[in-house]
């Protein structure tokens, strides 16, 4: 198993998804985006977000917390902040 640790940056929320999700949801879902397991996003994401790792572009996940609710985790493409966003907020 390969363990890698990619840099995210500061790390904010919408307000909106913030009064939306479960926080442990939310903290889980971070790590997992951290590590660079990419959630729910399909197979063309995950190998965009792959290829974005050494190119220094965007990434991009997809997640859903306990009740069902879809959330996007994005980290800009020089890693200075990451982004928990529902799919409204964008």
């Amino acid at each position: 198993m390969n363990i890698r640790t990619i840099t995210i940056g500061q790390t904010v929320i919408t307000p909106n998804a913030l009064d939306t999700l479960h926080p442990e949801d939310v903290r889980e879902a971070l790590a997992r985006h951290a590590r660079g397991d990419w959630g729910d996003c399909g197979k063309e994401d995950a190998a965009e977000n792959e290829f974005a790792l050494g190119k220094h572009l965007r990434l991009f996940s997809v997640y859903q917390d306990r009740t069902g609710q879809k959330f996007w985790i994005i980290t800009e493409a020089d890693r200075s902040a990451t982004t928990i966003l529902l799919p409204e907020d964008y």
